[in-house]
């Protein structure tokens, strides 16, 4: 019994049937402790030492045993890595759970499975649980993200609160043999380690300035008159600049992304430098360019922007209700009134 003591403690009072059967109990004692409420069922062969409800922490030790060989993995192995386990409410939820391939698992209640390659090698065994390494976790939640600021947003997380460095995560990537967005998240990567911004200033002209029409900016401009300045984008001619802020150090990657949007809307009031981030190129690119144009007609622009297929009246009401002017898509004269709405 001490031995099975050990593993209670050890395992957050979860122990496996496996593990009952080599401290030298059979399945009638197993029985008996059910009967006793000295354990209860929690998965088939899973068992924990109490009749309460389970934290967070015992659901995941609950999965990883019932899968075993298993590590918690995704969302769950970086949730694990900052300490949940409380009884806060966080027991709902999914858990995802990584095996290797070729096996077969009923799984449980609850609970995701994903096969993966190289386990052994990927995941950190003497955890409390098991779970994959914060570089895989990272990644294989980056890759499965709904879209590509949310990917940003996972490595920012990582990264700022100094679980990992943007150099580890590309050596992970580099053993990855498939992974979806790997080109990008392998610039963005780069990006990190060099302190550079290339990847979100590509976003803006691709995303924001070429099919919204703006005027064709300046990049990475040179202002001797104040020593060597960079300016990642000067509309020279109207004394406009955008600053690409890309950095992903900074503590909150969402909350960071308001404050930027902030900035935005303060500048429609003259502000000559305006910054953009991840969530204004990749998630609000439209909207964003509807603000740059106001800002450079402000300044002298003449021309008009047009809308994209992607555009929608909503990000272009600032800017009809500031100055209503034609909006032309690709193929379309149609008017936005002063509502934004299409006549």
């Amino acid at each position: 019994m001490e031995r099975i003591a050990d593993i209670l403690l050890n395992q957050d009072q979860l122990i496996s049937r496996r593990q009952a059967h080599e401290c030298g109990l059979d399945d009638n004692d197993l029985r008996r402790l059910v009967r006793n409420r000295r354990l209860a069922i929690v998965h088939p062969g899973v068992y924990v030492a109490h009749t309460g409800a389970l934290t967070w922490h015992q659901r995941s030790w609950a999965a990883v045993l019932a899968a075993w060989p298993a590590a918690l993995s995704h969302d769950s192995a970086l949730r694990a890595a900052n300490g949940p386990g409380r009884r806060d409410g966080a027991g709902e939820g999914l858990l995802h759970v990584a095996i290797g391939p070729g096996r077969k698992v009923v799984v449980p209640e609850g609970v995701v499975l994903h096969r993966t390659a190289h386990l052994s090698s990927r995941v950190h065994w003497n955890r409390s649980p098991p779970r994959m390494r914060i570089e895989e976790a990272a990644l294989d939640v980056a890759a499965a993200a709904s879209s590509d600021f949310d990917a940003v947003a996972v490595l920012a997380q990582v990264v700022s609160e100094r679980q990992t460095t943007a150099a580890r995560l590309l050596k992970a990537l580099a053993g990855r043999e498939r992974i979806a967005r790997r080109r990008f998240l392998e610039r963005v990567l780069t990006d990190v380690a060099q302190g550079t911004c290339s990847v979100l200033e590509h976003g803006y002209l691709t995303r924001v300035e070429r099919p919204h029409g703006l005027p064709v900016a300046v990049r990475q401009a040179i202002d001797l008159s104040r020593g060597t300045l960079y300016r990642d984008v000067l509309y020279e001619e109207f004394d406009q600049v955008v600053e690409l802020d890309g950095r992903i150090f900074h503590s909150g990657a969402h909350r960071r992304d308001v404050d930027l949007d902030r900035d935005l809307d303060a500048a429609v009031d003259g502000l000559a430098t305006v910054r953009a981030g991840w969530g204004q190129v990749h998630l609000r690119a439209c909207r964003t360019a509807a603000r740059i144009a106001l800002l450079l007609q402000r300044r002298g622009w003449d021309g008009e922007p047009r809308t994209c297929p992607a555009c929608t009246p909503a990000d272009w009401r600032l800017y009809v209700e500031a100055q209503p002017c034609r909006l032309q898509s690709p193929g379309d004269s149609r008017r936005h009134d002063k509502r934004g709405e299409v006549a």
